[in-house]
């Protein structure tokens, strides 16, 4: 037993070292490289692994892990601002897709039980795939991705009742009405103790294991948690992932937040991955090979109808036309509640078995097609948008002698507020769509999306601006901002902000020279006022700063020559510092027999 499953996770842990790189390396993203890795290990590929059914019910906790962090996220104060578009687009993108579904199965002549309740599983979509692909890119925070967040969560609260309805529509139910209001009661229950408990009662526990200075306790305890609200929310049939996110937001204004993501973010990818390789061994390819057209058929119909329904909707939920194709194909394919749903389907006798069987292979298949959906989005809908598309209403007039700032983090908030308190106009190019909302109501011009897109630095008047500040957290973005700036207007006059020495030279390589280095200034007075601290008069403390400035930047250009060169850096280093030791010492002598500048 200890063999098979140490073998097992060899296996596993193979397949995805070999596929997932392979796969991003030829652009495909790393969920198909997890999907075709259990396609490839599992019992229609190699064979190595045939127990799909129980690595499928283990990986789901990866999803659990990933919606009580995405919870750490969402304090409840906004999550009740995402109360429209989570009930109300939640509720239409279920209603419609499924409505469409259904009427497509009716005129085919399908029974309507039979009907109504695939199209009610397959109009639910892939929390993993979704959530895991907008992480990856970096998308959370666009409007398609706030959108499809809040059309999952709500999935997650459809997908209970809609379990619950199956056996009242079977020939074997069994529970009468007094049962399901003891379960009605069962969850209010348990989640007013979740509220009470994540408020009153975690908090001091995380404090108390926290004063012991033993990380992995910590992380223990982290674990237990999560564990355990996700088996309490089974228990009363409730979604273990939606439970956990809930308990997620509970602790999201806790000091300990940050120490919660980090513990659980490795199990979280982990578990992830292996739901996505369990998901491509459970797509049985003996029901595709009995019936391939049909198959075929169905996943082809299904697609074109969610997306469809999709793509109309991302039209009312003003998401911009250039992620209105992506938002249709994110949510397209069938979601993990499907398997449930269809399961209870056969139990209750709505389903025949070929039939759970047919719709089962279909979502899989779905989830397969995901991200083939996503690289046809990227490769050929994308750049069609990216390539120069203007946004007229957004315009900015020749006479509006403004300032481009790129970033508006802790940053780039205090230049934005020097340049505004002195009357200077101000464009603000940032992804934070709480920051822009606040923005807006001081009359600054905001855009939302990511500043390295041409078509954005035009809309925001970027040929008529006196300059551009580049505030941006990502080193990379920095950059290829700035390689975009000096491609397209190289009259623009640019002002960066460097986050490390190594990060100045490449902004230096670019012929940037209004640079500084985000830490060093504020280091620096704080240095000043150590020193004051120390018993230094306020002259000599002062003097001792701008000597190590002059010398820290005259020491930093000589470096730049060589800074390619490894060896040449570090020598260069240590003579710097050996220079500025015999300054230091030199100073001190002098200021032995010279007072009298000591002023305080």
């Amino acid at each position: 037993m200890e063999q098979t499953l140490l073998l097992n996770a060899l296996i596993y842990l193979a397949a995805a070292v070999v596929a997932v790189p392979v796969a991003k390396r030829l652009g495909l993203g790393a969920v198909l490289g997890y999907l075709l890795a259990g396609i490839a290990i599992g019992p229609w590929g190699l064979r190595l692994i045939n127990e799909v059914e129980d690595i499928l019910h283990f990986s789901e906790f990866g999803v659990v892990l990933l919606l009580f962090l995405i919870g750490l996220e969402l304090d409840p104060k906004r999550l009740w601002s995402l109360r429209r578009p989570i009930f109300g687009w939640g509720g239409a993108q279920v209603g419609l897709v499924a409505a469409a579904l259904c009427g497509a199965g009716l005129l085919l002549g399908v029974d309507w039980k039979t009907a109504l309740i695939a199209s009610l599983g397959l109009s639910l979509s892939s929390t993993a795939i979704a959530l895991a692909t907008l992480d990856e890119r970096n998308l959370m925070a666009t409007p398609a991705g706030s959108a499809g967040f809040a059309i999952l969560l709500f999935q997650d609260i459809a997908a209970i009742p809609m379990i619950a309805a199956i056996p009242v529509l079977g020939v074997a139910a069994t529970q009468g009405s007094g049962q399901g209001w003891l379960g009605a009661l069962k969850v209010a229950a348990v989640i007013a103790a979740l509220i009470v408990v994540g408020r009153y009662l975690i908090r001091p526990v995380l404090r108390v294991i926290a004063k012991t200075e033993m990380r992995e306790i910590f992380t223990a305890f982290a674990l237990l948690l999560v564990i355990g609200i996700g088996l309490l929310m089974q228990w009363v049939g409730m979604s273990m992932a939606l439970g956990t996110f809930l308990a997620g937001v509970l602790l999201a204004e806790s000091e300990y937040r940050h120490a919660l993501e980090s513990d659980l973010e490795p199990f979280k990818g982990l578990l992830l991955g292996l739901f996505f390789i369990a998901v491509g061994m459970s797509v049985d390819f003996g029901v595709f090979l009995a019936q391939p057209f049909l198959i075929i058929g169905l996943v082809a119909a299904f697609l074109i109808i969610k997306i469809g329904v999709l793509y109309g909707l991302s039209k009312r939920f003003d998401i911009p036309r250039g992620e209105q194709a992506f938002f249709a194909f994110l949510l397209s394919q069938g979601g993990e509640f499907a398997f449930v749903v269809f399961g209870a389907a056969a139990t209750a006798r709505v389903f025949t078995p070929e039939i759970s069987s047919i719709l089962v292979v279909v979502v899989a298949l779905s989830m397969v097609a995901t991200p083939l959906l996503l690289l046809l989005y990227d490769k050929i809908i994308a750049p069609r948008f990216q390539a120069g598309e203007k946004r007229p209403a957004d315009a900015i007039d020749a006479k509006d002698d403004h300032v481009i700032i790129a970033g508006f983090g802790r940053f780039g908030q205090i230049i934005g507020r020097l340049l505004n308190a002195n009357r200077i106009r101000l464009t603000v190019l940032d992804h934070d769509p709480d920051q822009i909302d606040l923005l807006r109501k001081f009359g600054f011009k905001v855009f939302y999306g990511d500043a390295t897109r041409i078509d954005l630095l035009h809309a925001a008047g970027a040929a008529k601006a006196r300059a551009l500040v580049v505030a941006i957290d990502d080193v990379e973005d920095s950059l290829r901002l700035i390689e975009a700036v000096k491609r397209d207007f190289p009259d623009l006059a640019i002002l960066a902000r460097a986050r490390n020495v190594s990060h100045y030279y490449d902004l230096m390589d670019r012929g940037i020279t209004a640079i500084e280095r985000e830490t060093f200034e504020s280091a620096l007075q704080l240095g000043r006022q150590a020193l004051r601290q120390l018993g230094f008069g306020a002259y000599r403390a002062r003097q001792a700063a701008m000597k190590f400035r002059t010398h820290n930047i005259k020491s930093l250009l000589a470096v730049y020559p060589y800074y390619k060169d490894q060896q040449q850096r570090v020598s260069m280093a240590k003579q710097a510092r050996d220079e500025l030791q015999e300054m230091f010492a030199r100073d001190t002598e002098a200021l032995k027999t010279e007072r009298q500048g000591d002023w305080d």
